[in-house]
């Protein structure tokens, strides 16, 4: 595989950090572009984020002194220096959609970490492992973008990214019902004890538009293409609570749900196990090689203890059992920052860098 410039917009947040972070190393993808508001562009990168930087491991030397470039008012000049970019920005929706489709006109693909493009009818939300067959919505998004290779796709929210793919291999029973309860980590707010000390010993019961995304995204990744967009799933019908939790990283859930056709524990367990998804067959650098882990014992998985599993790629599960208003219920967890926001969207990339959508 031959190695790809690349471009974070957005690169001072915890997300951007984070990508910094995870791609130190990567063999495919390297960082030559950073950039953020007008506030950092200009400093060195290491001088932007300043006491900022939230990572456990030290900023890599070969990016503290790469300068910040204007997220904004540099687009031509990110566009044709970088293969393609991620995106992690703190704006308005309606103008991250503006500034992710001008990447996308000049010709720039843009990998997106944020939730405004998510139902752009044309714009893949990809997970890699349960829907990487969205990515041929790419071809009617670059005919209404008038593109050759300027496209963006994006990664669904990052409080369903332990339960969906939990319930993924169990899709062909017909899931019927699913109500998920997700206990939330404060770096999801892009916040660290430090910044946020009004978090300690507490528990916050609403996180604006959470459960509105955790509801509704899911049926877009089960969902189909057709005629150049995403026709959404009918079922499952999802209800779902989100709480922000005195936990650094992290998001765990509690997963109640029913199905058409039964299943005994032993067969959904096995279908855990079995399930692999398509980084899995292609053997990309991110994927996990096991990507649905389950816990048998009672007090697993804890957040803590298993958020890093697989280098924070997989989704760990317990506590399978029966219910008495459900068919069965388990919990799950998965590292937010990582599966659920940069790193989903690192692996996210290489599916499209093995597709040669970058080439």
């Amino acid at each position: 595989m031959k190695t790809y410039n690349v471009g974070i917009i957005g690169a001072t947040g915890m997300v951007g950090q984070r990508f910094i972070s995870l791609l130190e190393n990567h063999p495919w993808f390297k960082v030559t572009v950073l950039a953020a508001s007008a506030r950092s562009a200009g400093k060195t990168y290491e001088k932007a984020v300043g006491n900022r930087w939230a990572m456990a491991t030290p900023i890599p030397e070969n990016i503290k002194n790469i300068i910040v470039k204007n997220a904004q008012e540099d687009v031509k000049e990110i566009a044709n220096s970088v293969d393609f970019v991620f995106c992690a920005v703190n704006m308005q929706k309606d103008e991250i959609k503006a500034l992710e489709e001008l990447y996308a006109k000049n010709e720039c693909p843009v990998m997106s970490n944020n939730s405004a493009n998510r139902f752009t009818d044309d714009v893949p939300m990809i997970v890699p492992e349960i829907n990487a067959e969205h990515i041929e919505l790419v071809e009617a998004q670059k005919k209404r973008l008038c593109t050759k290779r300027g496209f963006i796709s994006v990664k669904s929210n990052c409080s369903l990214q332990s339960y969906v793919p939990a319930l993924n291999p169990l899709m062909d029973c017909g899931i019927t019902k699913v109500l998920a309860c997700t206990y939330q980590a404060i770096s999801g707010a892009g916040k660290t004890f430090d910044t946020w000390p009004e978090m300690i010993d507490n528990v916050i019961p609403f996180i604006g538009g959470e459960e509105e995304k955790s509801e509704k995204e899911p049926l877009k990744i089960w969902g189909k293409v057709n005629n150049g967009k995403i026709e959404l799933a009918n079922t499952p019908a999802i209800t779902t609570q989100c709480l922000r939790v005195p936990v650094s990283d992290g998001h765990m859930a509690a997963v109640f749900f029913s199905l058409d056709k039964k299943l005994t524990k032993e067969e959904i367990l096995k279908r855990w196990e079995e399930f692999k998804g398509e980084p899995q067959k292609l053997n990309l650098p991110s994927a996990p090689k096991q990507f649905l882990h389950y816990f048998e014992e009672e007090n697993r998985p804890q957040t803590k203890l298993d958020r890093n599993l697989e280098n924070g790629m997989a989704v760990s599960i317990g506590r399978l059992r029966e219910d008495s208003q459900y068919d069965y219920k388990f919990v799950c967890l998965s590292h937010n920052t990582v599966r659920g926001a940069a790193g989903g969207a690192i692996l996210m990339a290489e599916l499209y860098a093995a597709k040669g959508y970058f080439d």
